[in-house]
């Protein structure tokens, strides 16, 4: 059985900034790839940034590039998203996923993603 489980998430103010976690395990995973959804009130779940493990080519969406940055600790198994410069649009559940096969890069499509996490909260006032 394999886990993701976030960390991470809170209220702050708009240009602050947080950072999420992710830790997954499992006896069966094997990390290709992790990647950050999010889902705004009101909206559908959307791609926000995603990481290959071996060589850690990453990916964003416009709508955060230059502001957040994906990172991996391989040793833990565990994916970062740093998000800098927080806007009240970024205010959303924020889940991580992974996949259990190699991914088709931009790795933005949520079928690639076979594992989930239960989501955090990140809330940005303004």
């Amino acid at each position: 059985q394999v886990q993701l489980v976030e960390s991470g998430g809170g209220l702050v103010q708009a240009g602050d900034s947080l950072r999420l976690s992710c830790a997954a395990s499992g006896r069966t995973f094997k990390n290709y790839g992790m990647g950050w959804f999010r889902r705004a009130p009101g909206k559908e779940r959307e791609f926000v940034a995603a990481i290959r493990w071996s060589g850690g080519t990453t990916y964003y969406a416009d709508s955060v590039k230059g502001r957040f940055t994906i990172s991996r600790d391989n040793a833990k198994n565990t994916v970062y998203l740093q998000m800098n410069s927080l806007k009240p649009e970024d205010t959303a559940v924020y889940y991580c996923a992974a996949p259990n096969k190699f991914p088709i890069a931009p790795m933005t499509g949520e079928s690639q993603y076979d594992y989930w996490g239960q989501g955090t909260q990140v809330t940005v006032s303004s």
